[in-house]
């Protein structure tokens, strides 16, 4: 449980939420915030959730989240949110930057999982 009471998982999760309660009042944000922040905390957010939900269940505060399912996660979401969704919903739009930014967020995780948690 130390995963989600950790400051930093407190915090992403903190600007994630504030930028999408800004984003619904309709305020203005900068571009670069409205656009990425959210794309970059996203799979970080994820994975942490899922890797304390694991432990949780298999009662191991020892495990981590391997490489092969931080990438086939990042793919899933990759897939999902910019190739599916543009095409089922005219309120998602395809950008290869969101998929950059879905990387480099579970690539920090991968690297930072186990210093961190």
């Amino acid at each position: 449980m130390k995963i989600l009471k950790h400051p930093i998982f407190y915090f992403s999760v903190l600007v994630a939420s504030a930028i999408y309660s800004v984003q619904r009042l309709q305020l203005t944000l900068p571009n670069w915030i409205s656009f990425y922040v959210n794309d970059f905390l996203c799979m970080p957010i994820v994975l942490s959730s899922c890797l304390a939900i694991v432990r949780i269940i298999k009662k191991n505060e020892t495990l981590y989240v391997p490489l092969t399912v931080v990438l086939g996660l990042t793919i899933y979401f990759s897939i999902y949110f910019e190739w599916l969704m543009p095409l089922l919903n005219t309120r998602y739009t395809t950008d290869v930057i969101d998929i950059l930014l879905y990387f480099l967020g579970a690539i920090l995780f991968y690297k930072l999982q186990k210093r961190l948690f």
